[in-house]
């Protein structure tokens, strides 16, 4: 055990020369990079960085709504993050009569802003390496299961210390594989209020034509303003609350940027897979282009119904970026693994790795377990990919099994049957409001179609076969029947239904409800069961070869995976090459814009407001070479979740917001290339410009602080 311990003390401490660019840096370790930041630019100690003595820039940054970055920019609670991050709240808020999605929505003064349920907020109160104290008690011949439940009870014990007399949440996350474990304590905060959006055709400007390419000319921001109790710490929302006082805020720097100026991430990365089996990335590169198919249905058939109606467009225009989103990252990161060959390299190093632990017992066999593994859960895994992009992607079938869980759950507490009624009729009202049938239907017939085509039949439930059978095959047929009787296709007959006093066994004879009652037990039957415990052997044999291929590389520096916690990643400002006689320039501008200008195309049908401003060159202060600065690449490291993170320059000031990846670089979370790996992110200066001449909300500047 202590030798364990001291060897990974020992990867964590030393930290050869490695280029900047590539690394999602752990930021109470940061210290080990500032050397290398200098070399690149950087101005600031790692203290500056991190620090739990002094209020440092970590605490300028949250983790916004669980799954992207957002940074405080004002001593008054205001919060900057993508207008996608806050996409799902604009939404929520909008309808035919007040359509915040098309036109915008800026609160004049601060009564005006809107409150989110359920949205929250949290700031990192401070990490630490726990590694010691998880592993206190593991022995070397200790088997899993032991050795497991010690792990969860060592954590709880560490989770339950690092909070005690807190109103603060903390959890312990595993690194490389269990080979290192680190504290993360937090305080959330819940209410948290929209202060402004454009309208789309700015903050989400290209729309999926644009989505992950470059150039980029989206204006991808949203203000929110965090609201707290009168003593600063999190309340429920409360007309009385008042803005939050943030230990730190960051600076904005009017400077700009240009391109080799040195920038940082700071925000909360989701996942990569850096050091898996050439396997596994094989994996992913065979079955993208089966979820890409998938989506790209479901992205028709939205697409058509929402063209036709503005209320339908306003109903699914969150759901449709949703699935967009990841259907065009797989499409680039596809061909990027088959550009970088990175299945061929993860083979020849796995070749190099089983040669040099020949005569080391506890490495020798590694890479070909994992691949005997990986073999083995192929079929489960591609059932998998289906299960979670074909049936349960059906709206009334997902919303079944949501009312299903709720109802089985609330029996368990012996709720009362009125109590249960409330809280169904709460998920069915949520449901309602942005549900179309004709595209739930169309999706249905085309998903259950590629489902009984593509998966095995030794996959599928039995009460499937038996409806194909009685509808004659025809799933048109099928789906007719389904959409006209079942309750979750039909408001006025779910809500009628409640009033009944059987309404519990009415809601589980729904034929919906019994779709996916029967698809969800044969899945857990013959599917979920292998791949848990396949999945569970590949994670165990993993935590060996993290621990080889460090060994094996003792010159490299290795960081941690993404996987939802805060990080730093460091580059700086540079264009690419992306195809043969073609070079990407940095830098975006307003100009850009309006060559882009197309109002037959929604997704660059320009606001006329925006028209006029650049007509008149009325750009007021924010004018910078006749135009106006909209967006800008970097080679800085990040991955989903870093949305709406902070853009530093080399003083830790504010220049930027992230939103995206180029195509050509989105194989970044499993291999990063320097050559056309970059991050997108909107110049701090158009977000500025947005908010003071076209919002006309110039107020808020006045809460900001500047630097020229």
């Amino acid at each position: 055990m202590k030798k364990l311990l001291l060897f990974v003390t020992f990867l964590t401490l030393s930290a050869p020369f490695m280029r900047a660019d590539e690394g999602m840096w752990l930021p109470s370790l940061i210290g080990q990079r500032i050397q290398d930041m200098r070399k690149n630019g950087f101005r600031l100690t790692a203290e500056d960085v991190y620090s739990v003595n002094k209020a440092s820039l970590k605490d300028a940054i949250v983790h916004f709504g669980g799954g992207c970055t957002g940074e405080m920019i004002s001593g008054d609670g205001l919060l900057l993050t993508n207008h996608h991050c806050g996409y799902s709240q604009i939404q929520s808020h909008s309808s035919v009569e007040h359509d915040y999605l098309t036109n915008g929505f800026w609160a004049m003064n601060r009564s005006e802003e809107l409150p989110n349920s359920g949205l929250t907020v949290r700031f990192l109160v401070r990490m630490e390496d726990v590694t010691e104290a998880i592993l206190k008690g593991v022995t070397d011949g200790m088997d899993e299961e032991s050795r497991g439940q010690l792990v969860r009870t060592n954590q709880e014990a560490v989770v339950a210390k690092a909070i005690e007399g807190t109103h603060y949440q903390a959890r312990v996350e595993s690194l490389f594989y269990g080979n290192q474990y680190f504290l993360f304590v937090f305080e959330t905060y819940t209410d948290v209020r929209l202060v402004g959006a454009p309208p789309s055709a700015i903050g989400k400007f290209g729309g999926d034509t644009d989505n992950w390419m470059w150039p980029r000319h989206t204006g991808d921001f949203a203000l929110f303003r965090v609201y707290a109790g009168p003593d600063n710490k999190p309340a429920a929302y409360s007309p009385s609350n008042v803005p939050y006082k943030p230990k730190k805020f960051f600076t904005i720097s009017l400077k700009g940027v240009k391109e080799n100026d040195f920038t940082m991430v700071y925000g909360y990365p989701g996942r990569t897979q850096q050091y898996i089996h050439s396997q596994a990335v094989n994996y992913i590169q065979e079955s993208n282009p089966h979820k890409i198919r998938l989506r790209t249905q479901r992205l028709n058939i939205m697409n058509e119904a929402m063209a036709k109606s503005p209320a339908v467009r306003i109903q699914y225009a969150s759901k449709n970026a949703s699935v967009a989103n990841s259907w065009k990252r797989w499409q680039g990161e596809t061909k990027g693994l088959i550009r970088l060959q990175t299945v061929a390299q993860k083979r020849a190093f796995e070749e190099s790795f089983t040669s040099w632990a020949a005569g080391k017992p506890q490495y020798a066999s590694l890479v070909g377990q994992l691949q005997d593994l990986y073999d083995e859960l192929e079929p489960y895994a591609y059932a998998a990919d289906y299960h979670s992009e074909a049936l349960v992607c059906v709206e009334i079938v997902r919303m079944a099994g949501s009312i299903s869980q709720l109802l089985a759950r609330e029996e368990r507490a012996n709720s009362e049957a009125e109590q249960i009624r409330s809280l169904v009729s709460g998920q069915l009202e949520t449901f309602f409001k942005d549900y179309y049938r004709p595209i739930d239907q169309s999706t249905f017939v085309a998903l259950l179609r590629e489902y009984l085509m593509n998966v095995p039949s030794r996959f599928h439930s039995p009460l499937i076969a038996e409806q194909i059978t009685k509808y004659g095959y025809s799933i048109e047929m099928w789906a007719d029947e389904l959409f006209s009787t079942s309750l979750f296709a039909s408001k006025e007959q779910a809500m009628e239904a409640l009033h009944r006093v059987d309404f519990m066994d009415i809601l589980r004879k729904d034929p919906a409800m019994q779709l996916y009652t029967a698809y969800m037990d044969q899945y857990n039957q013959t599917v979920m069961p292998k791949v848990t415990a396949l999945n569970s052997a590949i994670s165990l044999l993993y935590r060996g070869y993290m621990r080889g291929q460090m060994e094996f590389q003792k010159n490299k520096v290795f960081y941690p995976d993404a996987n939802s916690t805060l990080r730093i990643t460091y580059g700086k400002v540079k264009g690419y090459k992306p195809m043969d006689a073609v070079y990407y320039e940095p830098l975006s501008t307003l100009d850009g814009i309006m060559e882009k200008d197309n109002p037959d195309i929604y997704d660059y049908d320009v606001p006329q407001k925006l028209r006029d401003l650049y007509h008149n060159k009325d750009y007021g202060r924010w004018a910078v070479n006749g135009t106006v600065p909209v967006c800008f690449i970097a080679t800085n490291h990040t991955s989903g979740g870093n949305s709406g993170s902070p853009v530093l320059n080399a003083y830790g000031e504010l220049v930027g917001i992230n939103f995206d990846r180029v195509w050509e670089g989105t194989m970044s979370d499993l291999a990063y290339d320097p050559v056309v790996c970059r991050n997108i992110s909107v110049d701090i200066r158009y977000i500025l410009f947005v908010i003071d001449k076209f919002a006309g909300a110039g107020y808020l500047l006045d809460e900001m602080r500047f630097s020229r």
